[in-house]
């Protein structure tokens, strides 16, 4: 069966496509978006129209009216209602689509730094299988020359029996991690839309670049475009559009036109046609105390609150920041401190290997040496995979691509 070959983008894409988040965002996206596309239906007049049909007729009098069998009338409508509110109300749905988009855009952006963590940890872990197959090869050739020595009399039962159960936890690690390994690829395809027998082979490598950001001019460039920051502006000039908008509708005059005619069957030669014009002047929002000026004043509250909620936001997003950036610098260091762990562990496995084959070195010692070997690159995958993720943080924390981030601030003469 032949697998089909998945990189990071192709996983983006299945992500976004099937994600189900991201399809009630679509809806309300589209739903905001007609609105903002309809504005002029906020001062759409009214229209209606009627119509009715009865009959008349004496039951005891005997006296019939003048109007009595069928009849019927129909009339028809319009009614205009203006108040100064209606520019912050159109205002508040161009607010709202904008905010859908961003907030569409946001959960987009989410999606694809969980999709990019998921794809790469899947790589390292395909990594690490392949060093730990690497290590069971090396441990069956080890207890195949330790049977060799044992039948040759140049070890003991003792190490061929480490031997054999040097290879049977090789295999066990091996097993296991292989077993994770499919319960997570399982899980990943989930997250893509994919059948989980979906035969998957992950095209991509986790290629480290130091990088030295410097956090304060970070903060400047980006964090505005922080979208809990944008959200949190846009929440404050929502909240302004809406307390003007309660002003213009509880204090300013309102004017209503209203047209209507109407015919009968009672007089066929004739029909009826109105049509007025009324300015209503509100009194009582002028009066401390009164229901509608406390109205005014709880808006107001709103709004402070919302610029206090903003700040917080603001603090807690330079902080990050700050933090990020510090453990990415340090961090660094200990990607360098595991490269040089495996140098020493792979040269100390090579001296140890040629010991034993001289008869110098026991197995059990083989063996150790070899389990540190591969924690060596076991520590070194790792700390790689931490180091990217915390890069892939950064650039959600500054609302900026892992890639441009990269290529702006990687170091790469390191």
């Amino acid at each position: 069966m032949h697998g089909i070959e998945l990189n990071l983008d192709d996983a983006v894409k299945h992500a976004v496509q099937y994600n189900l988040n991201l399809q009630r965002y679509q809806i309300d996206l589209a739903a905001s978006g007609y609105s903002e596309k309809n504005l002029w239906s906020e001062i759409f007049p009214t229209i209606t129209a009627n119509a009715s049909a009865g009959y008349r007729n004496a039951l005891f009098s005997g006296v019939q009216p003048n109007n009595s069998g069928f009849n019927y009338s129909v009339g028809f409508g319009i009614s205009l209602g203006l108040n100064a509110g209606i520019p912050y109300i159109m205002r508040n749905i161009k607010l709202a689509h904008q905010s859908n988009i961003l907030r569409y855009e946001d959960a987009v952006n989410q999606l694809s730094i969980q999709i990019t963590k998921r794809f790469f940890a899947l790589v390292a872990e395909k990594n690490n299988l392949l060093l730990l197959e690497e290590i069971l090869n090396l441990a069956q050739r080890q207890f195949a020359r330790s049977e060799i020595s044992f039948r040759n009399g140049l070890v003991g039962e003792l190490s061929l029996i480490q031997s054999r159960l040097a290879v049977e936890n090789a295999r066990y690690n091996l097993s296991a991690s292989a077993t994770a390994h499919t319960n997570n690829m399982t899980d990943f395809l989930a997250m893509l839309g994919m059948e989980y027998s979906t035969n998957v082979k992950l095209l991509g490598d986790i290629n480290i670049v130091k990088i030295e950001a410097d956090a304060q001019a970070l903060i400047r460039e980006h964090l505005h475009l922080r979208p809990d920051i944008v959200r949190g502006r846009q929440e404050i000039e929502r909240l302004q559009n809406v307390q003007n908008q309660l002003v213009m509708q509880t204090k300013a005059p309102s004017l209503n036109l209203s047209v209507e005619w109407s015919s009968s069957s009672f007089d066929p030669f004739t029909d009826t046609f109105s049509a007025s014009a009324r300015l209503s002047i509100p009194i009582d929002p002028w009066i401390p105390g009164t229901p509608r000026h406390q109205s005014s004043s709880r808006s107001a509250d709103q709004i402070e609150k919302a610029k206090l909620d903003l700040a917080v936001t603001e603090d807690t997003a330079r902080t990050q920041i700050r933090s990020l950036s510090a453990l990415l610098r340090n961090s660094w260091d200990s990607i360098l401190i595991a490269r040089l762990s495996l140098e020493a562990a792979q040269r100390s496995y090579q001296l140890t290997e040629q010991g034993f084959s001289r008869g110098t070195v026991e197995a059990l010692t083989l063996e150790d040496v070899r389990n540190n070997l591969a924690n060596a690159r076991q520590r070194l995958l790792q700390a790689e995979l931490s180091y990217f993720n915390m890069i892939l943080d950064l650039s959600a924390a500054l609302n900026v691509d892992w890639k441009i981030l990269i290529q702006t601030f990687g170091v790469t003469s390191e």
